[in-house]
């Protein structure tokens, strides 16, 4: 089993839609045996809380429920749990890397898997409108993309 984790601030924006995004990608290949996937962010503001409602309308307009998350805090076993920890920018990948720990195979930001964008960092969308959470989801697919393939290429048999 392949463990991923998406991370951003407060796992009600980014990080569940890249959650769910990635979920998707890894259903239609057939992966869902192989492939685990969770979201988190790096403060506690929203535990427990459903994505915000902006994301689970974008995600929704792509084909993709994301409703049913809830938000949850980052901890130090994250790191050790999961094959792929994931952060939206450089604040979030600072703040994981200050929690210790030894990452198994992955700790990085998650646009570094992207092709086609020289982007980076995936922008928080919250104070913004419609179009700021049309262009984290446009983002977060190009990354998605990569990242499947990067993990498809270290399964047994690739």
């Amino acid at each position: 089993m392949i463990r991923v984790l998406f991370v951003c601030l407060g796992n009600i924006c980014r990080s569940p839609m890249a959650e769910g995004l990635f979920r998707e990608l890894v259903t239609r290949k057939g992966l869902d045996e192989v492939i685990e996937i969770d979201s988190a962010g790096t403060h506690g503001y929203h535990i427990g809380e459903s994505p915000d409602e902006r994301a689970c309308r974008t995600m929704a307009g792509h084909g993709i429920d994301i409703e049913g998350l809830a938000g949850r805090q980052v901890t130090a076993a994250d790191l050790r749990d999961f094959d792929y920890v994931l952060a939206m920018d450089r604040e979030n990948l600072t703040h994981l890397e200050a929690l210790g720990g030894e990452p198994r195979v992955s700790l990085g930001l998650f646009l570094d898997f992207a092709r086609d964008t020289r982007v980076r960092e995936v922008p928080d969308p919250y104070y913004g409108g419609a179009e700021g959470f049309e262009r984290v989801y446009a983002l977060l697919e190009d990354a998605a993309q990569g990242l499947l393939a990067d993990i498809e290429a270290r399964l047994p048999g690739a």
